[in-house]
């Protein structure tokens, strides 16, 4: 049985039609520049303000003012 691709399914890369075995690309070497582009940060998903609490400091901060007001009895 032969693999069809699927209607209107072209490689975002190229433009070819996809392959079911590299979907939604049409080839390894398209899926490869994909990949290439996000581990270069050519492409970048919006978000917030990413540095807020990236390293846990905030986490830190957090479980320390919590503990303080349990008694000691009382934590863990």
């Amino acid at each position: 049985m032969s693999e069809r691709t699927p209607k209107g399914g072209r490689c975002s890369i190229c433009g070819a039609p996809i392959a079911p075995a590299f979907r939604p690309f049409c080839s390894k070497r398209c899926a490869d520049i994909d990949l290439a582009r996000w581990m270069s940060e050519t492409y970048v998903v919006p978000g917030g303000d990413s540095d807020s609490d990236e390293d846990g400091d905030n986490a830190e901060a957090m479980r320390g003012e919590r503990e303080r007001d349990v008694p000691p009895d009382k934590l863990h």
